[in-house]
């Protein structure tokens, strides 16, 4: 299915203004790519092989760090391509495929943090209960829900963005934006702007209802409960919350920028801000959840002294 007859490739402005400082940009980026790769894998790997780690949380926590692997996969080897290369232009099929990667990483995120502050609310204000209404199965359940949906909706909205005709190829952006791409259209977008308004209450109302829902228990047991069960539910919930500010805040400004003015803003500033979504989650998760869970500090520490051991033995 051709996106328009005689559109073959988009070119990203976003690259004009890397100039002297490219390969600056490009160490920095290369590093930042590394340290999210080796840190989620690693957190990964540690909740696999961990059988005392087969726990929901532990379990969201993982499909979570996979999630930031795919999402930062789907960003950062094009960032790095760009950053070097003179040609800023990339082909429309790629383009979309970018596009829904880093789209439906983006909803799994939300997603996943949301059903992430529905399993602290059950832990927290219902215990007794905890091992029924979220065993290990059901946090699958959730996981596979999760992602599928993710998938299927972002598969509509790609397939109802190909049938566009499109008036014109260039992307004030680092990366393919569907927002810019739909904003190209000279075709009727009806369609597509209800389906996206649908998807929004979807994907962003019904997540934030159930995190203020779960939020607004668990603060209604901490006021009521001891020191204990207070100190108990911000060392639990503090790392959820601060990574569900952070990426909110990345997926805001990323919306507004898109669809607003923001020539007062710096240019190089609004750029790096407008893949903040896609590189920071993923570069401080791991290290947050990997920091404050003594739990997950101890397995990926004893992961990493066996290694060591190993790696003495065999020279010895």
């Amino acid at each position: 299915m051709m996106v328009n007859s005689t559109l073959s490739y988009f070119i990203l402005e976003g690259y004009l203004h890397v100039g002297t400082l490219r390969y600056l940009y490009f160490m920095l980026t290369a590093v930042t790519y590394i340290s999210i790769v080796l840190s989620n894998v690693l957190l990964v790997v540690v909740i696999c092989v961990n059988r005392s780690l087969h726990e929901p949380m532990y379990l969201f926590l993982c499909s979570l760090f996979v999630n930031e692997l795919y999402g930062s996969t789907g960003l950062f080897p094009f960032l790095l391509l760009h950053i070097l290369s003179d040609s800023h232009t990339v082909s429309v099929p790629f383009c979309f495929l970018q596009i829904y990667c880093i789209f439906t990483y983006a909803n799994v995120e939300f997603c996943n943090l949301a059903v992430m502050c529905y399993d602290r609310y059950v832990a927290i204000c219902c215990p007794l209960q905890y091992n029924t209404r979220m065993s290990s199965n059901k946090a699958f359940i959730f996981i596979a829900v999760v992602w599928l949906y993710s998938f299927v909706k972002f598969l509509i909205t790609l397939c109802l963005n190909i049938r566009l005709t499109l008036c014109g190829n260039r992307l004030n952006s680092l990366y393919c934006h569907n927002y810019l791409v739909v904003k190209l259209a000279c075709s009727d977008t009806t369609v597509n702007n209800i389906y996206g308004l649908f998807g929004v209450v979807l994907t962003v109302l019904v997540p934030l209802l159930l995190i203020l829902f779960s939020y607004m228990k668990i603060l209604k047991v901490c006021f009521s409960g001891s020191k204990h069960m207070r100190q108990k539910a911000v060392s639990t919930c503090s790392p959820q919350l601060v990574s569900l500010l952070n990426f909110s805040f990345g997926c805001s400004f990323d919306i507004i920028q898109s669809r607003f003015d923001m020539s007062s803003v710096p240019t190089v500033l609004r750029m790096i801000l407008s893949v903040y979504h896609v590189i920071i989650p993923p570069l401080l998760n791991p290290l947050m959840f990997g920091m404050q869970m003594s739990k997950l500090r101890n397995a990926w520490k004893c992961v990493l002294c066996c290694k060591m051991l190993a790696g003495r033995r065999d020279a010895l």
